[in-house]
């Protein structure tokens, strides 16, 4: 286990700087995402908006071809192939790290071949084959991904006890898991999943506490753009959490985490802009 945080995330192409936090934009190739499901119905459209969110300011495009917003249905391996690869094999060519957001072996597979760079992984590589492939991947980066159930039920029945303990002991375990199987640390980043499979409580409590989660040893990603988490203590519909999403990004910064996943990238890049002119004058 490394005693400290990698400065940068080893991937398939590139070598990610974290000495500056990373913005990740959000590309959803799905009809029923919680926030923007249908808004890029076609492989066209979909990377039209990842040449919106690069021109916006974005580090790394995430790429996912099925909606895991709480009850969502499982999407059938084609049909993600279908929605992924070709924006994938677009993405690939825009100078940037291209992450995929699946948790299927065969989708994981695909991608790498199609040169993309990161998997990131909900299920945090737990589904039948999934570890091998990223295992037998020669360095593509990754990031597990603490998620309690599943997304059919895992807000039917959230977490009960202590939430900081359980997310921690799960990744840190994930991380061995992975390491035992030959894969460096460098190539792994965490993600405490929130929202997934926890109150909104819990998920406060996790950005409270979010040092014990890095405590593990690797970087953090965050994951809150107008999740309903944020909802719930500002009343507001999912269509207008800009500014509460742009304040966890900047929260969970300010807590060490070293890359935020969002929708809004050009707001979230000149929050950061800000907090950085800070940091420089310590």
């Amino acid at each position: 286990m490394p005693a400290m945080q990698a400065t940068h995330w080893i991937t398939s192409r590139f070598s990610i700087d974290l000495s500056r936090p990373q913005v990740m934009g959000i590309v959803n190739a799905t009809p029923d995402s919680f926030s923007d499901g249908g808004s890029h119905p076609t492989p066209q459209a979909a990377l039209a908006h990842c040449e919106a969110l690069l021109r916006a300011g974005a580090d790394i495009l995430d790429i996912g071809g099925e909606s895991t917003r709480p009850g969502a249905p499982a999407v059938p391996l084609n049909l993600e192939l279908e929605r992924v690869l070709p924006v994938v094999r677009g993405a690939v060519s825009m100078g940037v790290p291209v992450s995929v957001d699946t948790f299927k072996p065969e989708v994981m597979r695909a991608v790498l071949d199609a040169g993309a760079d990161i998997i990131n992984d909900i299920w945090a590589l737990r589904q039948p084959g999934a570890l091998a492939v990223v295992a037998q991947h020669p360095q593509c980066g990754v990031c597990l991904m603490h998620m309690h159930r599943d997304p059919q039920t895992m807000q039917v029945a959230p977490m009960e006890g202590d939430v900081v303990l359980q997310v921690h002991d799960f990744l840190r375990g994930q991380v061995q898991l992975l390491q035992g199987h030959g894969v460096d640390a460098s190539r792994i980043v965490l993600d405490p999943g929130i929202g997934f499979g926890k109150t909104v409580q819990q998920n406060f409590t996790l950005l409270a506490h979010q040092a014990q989660i890095q405590s593990i040893g690797y970087p953090i990603l965050a994951g809150w753009s107008r999740k309903s988490s944020l909802g719930a203590v500002t009343g507001l519909p999912v269509e207008d959490r800009l500014a509460p999403s742009v304040a966890a990004a900047l929260l969970s910064v300010d807590r060490g985490a070293r890359i935020v996943r969002v929708h809004d990238v050009r707001e979230t890049v000149a929050a950061l802009a800000v907090w950085s002119a800070m940091q420089a004058t310590n």
